[in-house]
């Protein structure tokens, strides 16, 4: 679904991506986990076609490259900050998105009201999208994101700010996607929790530290805790 062979990205003389070598199947919730500073969100970047590498090269669906028209149709990204029109009721978020991937009015607002239904909106459709907490934020986020069935997914920090048992959910709907065949690339500061994640990659100032699923990084770190593998990951590389 995704590849990047060989990717740097360089800013003048600082190197944000170094040497990247990443294969991410269809199919499967995939993390990018690092602290600030270790590449995640310039990776999104040119996954989506915004950033282009400065050497190396980055596929997706095995022929196309980030920014191509057909491409954009089938990418949906939900960024960190908040992106939803306040003055909108919920419905009509979503249904303004997906006008504005030229869906059908019948088709758009019978998957409107799936959406809305699947992150549990439905009785709030009706409300200003200004008048919602941050975790139905989020969830509106989601729908938004969903509305035109891309095949790959791009999350940045989706569950920022979002409690506990609402973090539980938005990794169920992932994990629910998923199964449908579409590919979920997200970053989370939240390093336990990913675990719920097919594979993972650590990152750490733009070099690729590890690459496997949580299961096997455990297994290898001897701990049961994701976060302490990265941890544990990190030291081994700077001989910590």
């Amino acid at each position: 679904m995704l590849k990047l062979t060989r990717v740097t990205k360089k800013y003048g003389t600082q190197t944000v991506v170094d040497n990247l070598d990443l294969n991410i199947p269809q199919g499967i919730v995939f993390g990018l986990l690092g602290p600030n500073g270790s590449g995640k969100t310039t990776i999104l970047r040119m996954a989506m076609g915004l950033l282009k590498p400065t050497s190396g090269r980055l596929s997706i669906l095995e022929k196309y490259s980030p920014g191509d028209k057909l491409v954009r149709k089938k990418l949906g990204y939900m960024p960190q900050q908040l992106a939803v029109y306040p003055g909108l009721s919920v419905y009509e978020n979503v249904l303004f998105f997906g006008r504005l991937y030229g869906i059908p009015e019948s088709v758009v607002q019978s998957r409107t009201h799936k959406l809305l239904k699947m992150v549990e909106l439905e009785p709030e459709q009706n409300k200003l999208a200004g008048d919602l907490s941050g975790g139905m934020l989020r969830r509106l986020m989601l729908a938004t994101t969903l509305i035109h069935q891309p095949s790959l997914i791009i999350l940045d920090e989706p569950t920022a700010g979002v409690d506990p048992s609402l973090r539980l959910r938005f990794w169920d709907w992932f994990a629910e996607l998923a199964q449908t065949g579409t590919t979920i690339l997200i970053t989370t500061h939240h390093i336990s929790e990913a675990s719920r994640c097919d594979k993972v990659a650590f990152l750490r100032e733009g070099k690729l530290l590890e690459y496997d699923t949580p299961e096997s990084l455990m297994e290898r770190y001897n701990c049961n805790d994701l976060e302490k593998a990265f941890v544990q990951a990190t030291q081994a590389r700077i001989g910590g």
